[in-house]
């Protein structure tokens, strides 16, 4: 294992990595929580490459520079709304991980940061989120050779720290 997963409680936009995650809508153009806030911090010239890229599906990725931010990449992931995904939501989510792993690889990205991708407006249950986030992540960077060293995943509050560190802690036994 020649990687380090972390995870903590902070703003994803003051993160210092090649790439932070934007759980974005389809559009790309913006909206709440950490959307907004990338967008905003970012500044317009995000949102002006984002016009450039006709929207994103659920499960799909797409990169832009990241501008304002200390990152220098945003990778744009659309999370799946829990109540309408049914029974493809845990598929979906899981491909917007192994989409953005996959980008950040193609790009020779060596450290990547992911918020917990559908689990404010989008209604995804943080318990199965993480451990499919986590499990994820592990597969992808123990079954492939990648440029990807360093992963964090941040959160928002302590709450969903506690969930992720135990989630963490149970799937490294």
């Amino acid at each position: 294992m020649d990687y380090i997963i972390t995870i903590k409680k902070g703003d994803i936009t003051a993160t210092r990595v090649d790439a932070i995650v934007n759980a974005a809508n389809q559009s790309l153009l913006g909206g709440g929580g950490v959307d907004g806030a990338i967008h905003y911090t970012a500044g317009p010239e995000l949102l002006a490459e984002c016009k450039t890229l006709n929207g994103c599906e659920t499960g799909e990725a797409k990169i832009t520079n990241g501008y304002r931010l200390p990152a220098k990449h945003v990778i744009h992931t659309v999370g799946p709304i829990y109540s309408s995904a049914k029974g493809d939501a845990n598929t979906l989510l899981q491909n917007c991980y192994t989409n953005c792993l996959k980008l950040a690889d193609k790009y020779a990205l060596k450290s990547i940061t992911f918020p917990s991708i559908s689990t404010g407006a989008f209604g995804f249950p943080i318990e199965k989120a993480s451990e499919i986030a986590i499990k994820t992540t592990k597969d992808f960077l123990d079954n492939h050779k990648t440029s990807i060293k360093e992963v964090f995943f941040i959160t928002y509050s302590g709450h969903d720290l506690e969930v992720y560190k135990n989630t963490f802690a149970h799937l490294t036994k």
